[in-house]
């Protein structure tokens, strides 16, 4: 049991140059053995002891060659520490045995061995021993001081080339086996269909973070006999992708530095050549459940193509080819009603009718995707009610604010006309399969193709020339505020001509026409009993629903109490109308509360 109080002492025992052999394992016993007082542990004593332990550490195993001692040595250091000694060559890899007995290895443990020339083998022979998603730190984190070494600090020594090639066959080893055998990673059904790999997979995030740090080699990697189709898949998908985002970030970094206007590509010519073998996934061709997948892999030759535009023509042929393949195995032009709560209906036609009018030569595919598009339900294109608040933050609302073609974009409700455009401009798509959506398009969506679409001249007249009657207004449900309501004969009428338009049925605009109506002063019970019950209960102030309330239930306790039970409604329950939610508590006795 030693005093705390000559810890001090200890520490600079060890620490000094001229402490004999002989003393070494009495002063390591000393600062290694736990604070204890007559009465047992202290731990306040102990934390002194540790930090004389931990500052005293380097000089006594720079010191200690004996194994016992300099394993009770190496169980205090924290794994930071013992990074440290191994790049300082003051823990090897004699010691990793001992180290391990305490602690799981983690990358910064092997960069630090593999620092020195006669330890590189020995450090990739703990590689294995890291959980996948750690490997590629052992590259990333090589310099752990990058961010805080001072400029008269010794340079680090470069990455070893066996090292790097051993990090970079192990982070592209999991992507390489899945594509010999891929199958759906458990849960990816629910991976949102915004995303652009369907495949949990095939990200391979790891893997090309090792390529990217090698683009002299990529010619090479592509066409290695074991990794050189994970190599081809990663560049299709990443390369380009990473290269505009790095643009970004020095565009960002350095104040009034303009991205330029046609980058050069980060993939020659040679080397989307030597990746045309993976372009249109091979691999994932018959996978189970293919309306699913098929889908997936079309989108995800798509985003390729429109990241490598050159693509388009050097792989023409191959795209076509699978595109056909893919349509056909996963039937994706075999319609299906929409269902309810079924939001990412409209998204998947979409996407469908884009990836189409990308890589489809097929004339019938692709009036197919038109027929698609003609049976997507009406855009619902709200003018909102002059905000004060929208003035002060968007120095553009004026008159352009209001025309058609503009609130058309408001919710991005000019996606299906944007399709089209997009499907009119590939010359296999039979013209009059577009002429027949543009007949059945919503004025603002013609209103869209007059001030916004490019195209084919032929497309544009032809959207010219569609018919509109006379009577027949621009489509648009304009809010108004009270006072343009007052200007109106009968201001009752116009709030329940918003009730009626088709508009309350997008999930977008209903709010917004359900909160004009509360909010007016001109509205009636008529109109409330319309709205969903949570508009008018939950997302406005308290005074709207309060005296209707105090009425309608009056002193009997029963319809309290079944109106309590009815307010307990959640975000997902079955939408009631507030009129519904008022009869329901008519069922309730209406007996008086007696005092």
């Amino acid at each position: 049991m030693v005093n705390a109080r000559t810890y001090p002492l200890w520490r600079d025992l060890a620490m000094s140059e001229d402490l004999p052999k002989e003393a070494l394992k009495t002063v390591i016993g000393a600062l290694c053995a736990p604070a204890t007082t007559p009465d047992g542990f202290d731990a306040k004593a102990d934390g002194w002891r540790e930090e004389a332990l931990k500052a005293a550490l380097p000089a006594l195993l720079a010191r200690t060659s004996a194994k016992r001692l300099r394993g009770q040595l190496l169980v205090h250091a924290d794994e930071k520490m013992l990074a440290a000694l191994a790049a300082a060559g003051t823990v090897t890899v004699a010691d990793v045995p001992a180290i391990l007995r305490y602690r799981r290895v983690w990358p910064g443990l092997i960069s630090a061995l593999a620092r020195h020339s006669d330890q590189v083998e020995a450090a990739i022979a703990l590689l294995p021993r890291l959980p996948g998603h750690k490997v590629e730190q052992v590259i990333r984190d090589w310099d752990p001081d990058r961010y805080t070494r001072s400029k008269d600090a010794a340079p680090v020594p470069p990455v070893p080339p066996e090292l790097f090639d051993a990090v970079l066959e192990a982070c592209l080893t999991p992507l390489a086996a899945y594509l010999l055998h891929p199958e759906p990673a458990e849960g990816w059904e629910a991976v949102s269909t915004f995303s652009k790999d369907w495949s949990l997979e095939l990200g391979g995030r790891d893997g090309w973070a090792m390529l990217a740090r090698c683009p002299q080699r990529w010619s090479q990697l592509t066409a290695h006999p074991v990794f050189g189709s994970a190599v081809q898949h990663l560049l299709l998908d990443q390369a380009e992708t990473q290269a505009l985002e790095e643009a970004r970030l020095r565009a960002a970094y350095r104040d009034g530095e303009k991205l330029p206007a046609d980058p050069a590509p980060a993939l020659s010519e040679e080397l989307l050549l030597a990746c045309l073998p993976a372009l249109c996934l091979p691999e994932l061709a018959n996978l189970p459940n293919p309306q699913v997948t098929a889908r997936r892999t079309l989108h995800h030759i798509a985003n390729r193509v429109q990241n490598n535009p050159r693509l388009a023509d050097l792989g023409a042929d191959q795209l076509h080819a699978a595109t056909d393949a893919l349509v056909t195995r996963g039937q994706l032009l075999s319609w299906s009603d929409k269902q309810e709560n079924d939001y990412e209906f409209d998204g998947r036609v979409l996407r469908l009718a884009e990836d189409l009018a990308l890589l489809s030569a097929n004339p019938d595919h692709l009036a197919g995707a038109c027929d698609q598009l003609a049976r997507l339900d009406q855009p619902a294109v709200v003018s909102p009610t002059p905000s004060r608040t929208l003035i002060r933050v968007i120095d553009n609302v004026g008159a352009d604010h209001d025309r058609p073609a503009q609130l058309l974009e408001r919710h991005y409700e000019h996606r299906r006309v944007q399709a089209l455009a997009t499907l009119a401009a590939n010359p296999h798509t039979p013209h009059t399969a577009v002429a027949d959506v543009l007949n059945g398009l919503h004025p603002a969506e013609l209103a869209w193709i007059a001030e916004k679409a490019g195209g084919p001249d032929w497309f544009l007249a032809a959207a010219a020339a569609v018919s509109v009657p006379e009577d027949e207004d621009d489509g648009v449900v304009r809010l108004l505020d009270d006072d343009e309501l007052g200007t109106h004969p009968d201001p009752a009428a116009v709030l329940q001509s918003w009730l009626d338009s088709p508009v309350t049925g997008d999930i977008f605009s209903r709010s917004e026409v359900y909160r004009a109506v509360v909010k007016s002063r001109y509205r009636t019970l008529e109109h409330l009993r319309q709205v969903p019950a949570d508009e008018v209960l939950a997302r406005h102030e308290p005074e709207v629903a309060l005296e209707i309330l105090l009425d309608h239930c009056g002193r009997s306790t029963a319809r309290w109490e079944a109106l309590a039970a009815a307010m307990a409604f959640d975000y997902d329950d079955k939408k009631i109308t507030f009129g519904q939610l008022l009869d329901s508590l008519d069922g309730a006795p209406a007996q008086a509360r007696t005092s």
